[in-house]
């Protein structure tokens, strides 16, 4: 098993529309550990870590986002996986 961190900004409208919700539950669903917050810009951030199969799919999820969002860019950025056992959180 390979494991994966990345992180992410996500681009266009993602915020006001449950975006940080949807994450959260698509990063649960694969059972990956991260986080998820807006960032003033109207930008959201997060950073996810499991393993690269699983990672690779929550990235294309990223694309699409919420039912309500419109992703018109993603910034992705691997990093080192560090041992984290959060479990997936929306941070404030």
């Amino acid at each position: 098993m390979s494991c994966k961190r990345v992180h992410a900004i996500v681009h266009g409208r993602v915020q006001g529309v449950f975006f940080r919700e949807y994450t959260k539950r698509k990063a649960q669903e694969l059972g990956l550990e991260g986080w998820v917050r807006n960032l003033p810009d109207r930008t959201v951030e997060t950073v996810f870590r499991g393993e690269a199969d699983l990672v690779a799919v929550m990235i294309q999820w990223l694309y699409t986002g919420s039912p309500q969002s419109d992703v018109t860019e993603v910034d992705i950025k691997e990093e080192e996986p560090r041992n984290e056992s959060v479990g997936f959180v929306i941070r404030h």
